[in-house]
């Protein structure tokens, strides 16, 4: 949500409305997609049925029309990656990681570390502009599209990622399939609770909306944590510590 200001020639008008008084807004009617896996992803089996009875009520509760679809493009993570580094200062974060790579994500290593070439970058921006077309197809049809947030529950720290999600070998960037295309589509997004699985660990439902339509994404936000409020839940270590 930006503040149009001249330092920043992607900034837009400030919204015309509060954002705070937006959650508070009615979403019946609205017509909601939902795709649990973009129709290609490995996604745990806990996260999907959690996210799968957060989306029910969209339309058990919230009054919408609730629809299975997928946006229909293929995976766009190489283009993802291209992009962070065409957007990047390559050269300064390459001599600022001299010396200095066990220090630093093996993400960042491996992207500041890759043989980048032009026709890398030209191809992620030809990439992401056919996402955008794809994007703004698919939700001429929907208000809002409900996915994951992540592919995954919260595994152990020092893990880049888990290579394994629901039986399938996945690059260890995978768990975070649900939110770079809505980075690269520069769509308006929210995550909220969704719920917890079996084991107590919290899962992410994300709100995707319409181009610049943020009001909508609050609403939506708001009206769901309304449903199913989730705020006297403690996770079981919160009760150990005493606080």
């Amino acid at each position: 949500m930006q503040v149009q200001t001249p330092r920043d020639r992607h900034s837009i008008p400030a919204a015309s409305y509060d954002y705070v008084e937006a959650t508070k807004g009615d979403i019946s009617g609205l017509r909601v997609a939902y795709s649990e896996d973009w129709g290609y992803a490995a996604v745990d089996p806990e996260v999907r049925r959690v996210v799968a009875d957060a989306v029910a009520a969209f339309e058990s509760d919230l009054g919408c029309t609730v629809e299975r679809a997928n946006p229909g493009w293929d995976d766009p993570l190489p283009a993802f990656w291209a992009q962070m580094a065409a957007d990047t200062d390559l050269s300064g974060m390459r001599q600022m990681m001299k010396g200095r790579e066990k220090e630093m994500s093996p993400h960042l290593v491996d992207l500041l570390s890759h043989p980048w070439a032009a026709e890398n970058f030209t191809d992620a921006a030809a990439s992401r502009k056919k996402l955008y077309n794809v994007m703004w197809r698919f939700m001429a049809k929907y208000d809002l599209l409900l996915t994951p947030t992540l592919a995954v529950p919260a595994f152990p720290v020092h893990t880049q990622g888990p290579e394994i999600i629901e039986g399938r070998m996945v690059r260890s960037t995978e768990w975070m399939c649900f939110t770079f295309p809505t980075n690269l589509t520069g769509q308006p997004t929210a995550t909220v609770p969704a719920g917890f699985t079996k084991d107590g660990l919290p899962v992410g439902l994300q709100i995707v909306g319409r181009h610049l339509d943020e009001e909508t994404v609050l609403k939506a936000s708001g009206a769901f944590e309304r449903a199913r409020p989730w705020s006297h839940m403690w996770p079981p270590l919160i009760g150990q510590l005493g606080l």
